[in-house]
């Protein structure tokens, strides 16, 4: 099964410190290695994106920083775990060495195998 992790820090304003940034490269590595961590980014501070919304037939366009900084996402994770069980017991892992925050998880869409779609 594969996740979708989306990784909301809980204090967004502050930038990691050199610690946090040397033990996430830590479990990066240890999670790769492992075979359950997929692909991982970082991203830029709100101030740096925008969102972009179709209401009525018409685009909307808010250029950052966003305000409820509760809902403003840090990094997102792909992971391949077994259950959503163990999708939350890494994530659990994962916040203690972030440092704290919260991180959604929703599980992605898998198609079925080819040979299963033929018969």
């Amino acid at each position: 099964m594969r996740f979708l992790c989306l990784y909301k820090p809980g204090k967004p304003e502050l930038p990691p410190t050199q610690q946090e940034m040397d033990g996430m490269g830590k479990l990066i590595e240890e999670a790769m290695n492992a075979g359950w961590l997929l692909s991982t980014e970082g991203c830029l501070p709100s101030a740096a994106g925008a969102r972009v919304r179709l209401s009525d037939g018409k685009f909307i366009v808010t250029d950052g920083p966003f305000m409820e900084t509760k809902e403003v996402v840090g990094g997102f994770a792909i992971i391949q775990v077994a259950s959503k069980q163990e999708a939350i017991e890494r994530t659990q892992y994962f916040l203690q060495v972030a440092g704290g925050g919260e991180t959604e998880i929703r599980q992605l869409y898998e198609a079925p195998a080819a040979a299963s779609r033929t018969r």
